[in-house]
């Protein structure tokens, strides 16, 4: 089954509905590379929050441009930093090539298109037709339940994770020796409840108490209490690159500390709400992109074998 982009009298009046609530502005200052909003990049003398695991659905940031004597469709592009294409799809008015001074045009915070979403179709299937990494759609979104409408970010907006191990010091195993995979990244099925969900990270199974340690060299951007993480670990790494550890009993450092690889980070426990009810770490990887701290698959990273 292909879907379409959703038919034009439906779109157009989402879209207008869109544009009536949003403020207009005159002259708005380009905005090209959004900051993360969820946990900073580098070293930071700031405590960040964790979690703001997901940055807000890109449905909540769109602004609102009052059309100008003189404005184009590329022009206004380039201030926003978006494509003439994505302003297209977000705004039937300017299909027809033309802006009319005083109309309010939508500007989404990156590139992308509303779609409707058909009936009983999931985050997969959508990643699945549209081309997109199903983790970016469903970060892009929110991070929530899939609803009648979705935003699909351009497969062009943001750069695949580039694994290279020699430029990255996220080498090593979050624990002294391997463990087992008790539940891997990606979309899976939920333990206890049943239902499809994206498990952003990997846990391996290990008695409580046993050492976390650090994958590799990097600053202590948090340690402490953070919400379904529990006690939460979360360390910066060079390339932009970032680990997170949950679940802990224990805390063996601070924020701001720097670390080497394989330095004691704290215990495996079972604080916050971990999917799984037997002791264990859920550890992830994430890279930095002007969406936020976008998961990938900490397999990659792994020197030692996974059970």
């Amino acid at each position: 089954m292909t879907f379409q982009l959703m038919a034009f009298p439906r779109l157009f009046s989402l879209v207008s509905s869109i544009i009536c609530s949003i403020a207009p502005v005159a002259i708005a200052a380009p905005d090209p590379a959004t900051a993360p909003e969820n946990l900073p990049t580098g070293i930071q003398e700031e405590k960040p929050d964790p979690a703001r695991d997901c940055p807000p659905p890109a449905m909540s940031r769109l602004r609102g441009h009052l059309a100008l004597q003189g404005d184009t469709v590329e022009s206004i592009a380039r201030q926003y930093n978006v494509s003439p294409a994505t302003l297209r799809a977000m705004n039937p008015s300017l299909r027809s090539g033309r802006v009319s001074p005083g109309s309010r045009i939508v500007i989404p915070p990156y590139d992308g298109r509303l779609v409707e979403v058909p009936a009983g179709w999931n985050w997969q299937k959508m990643a699945q037709e549209y081309n997109v990494r199903a983790d970016l759609l469903f970060e892009a979104n929110g991070c929530r339940p899939i609803g009648q409408v979705a935003f699909v970010p351009s497969v062009n907006w943001t750069p695949q994770p580039s694994v290279n191990l020699e430029d990255t010091s996220v080498q090593g195993f979050p624990l002294q020796a391997p463990a087992p995979e008790i539940l891997r990244f990606g979309w899976q099925t939920h333990p206890v409840t049943r239902q499809v969900f994206f498990h952003s990270g990997i846990d391996f199974l290990a008695a409580e108490g046993t050492e976390v340690v650090a994958a590799g060299g990097g600053t202590v951007a948090f340690a402490g209490v953070q919400g379904v993480y529990g006690n939460l670990v979360v360390v910066n790494h060079q390339a932009g690159k970032q680990t997170r550890y949950a679940h802990l009993k224990d805390l063996a450092v601070k924020t701001g500390q720097k670390v080497r690889s394989g330095e004691v980070l704290g215990t495996v426990g079972t604080t916050g709400k971990p999917d799984v009810p037997q002791p264990h770490l859920h550890f992830e990887v994430r890279y930095n992109t002007g969406l936020g701290w976008v998961a990938e698959d900490p397999k990659t990273y792994l020197q030692a074998n996974v059970k």
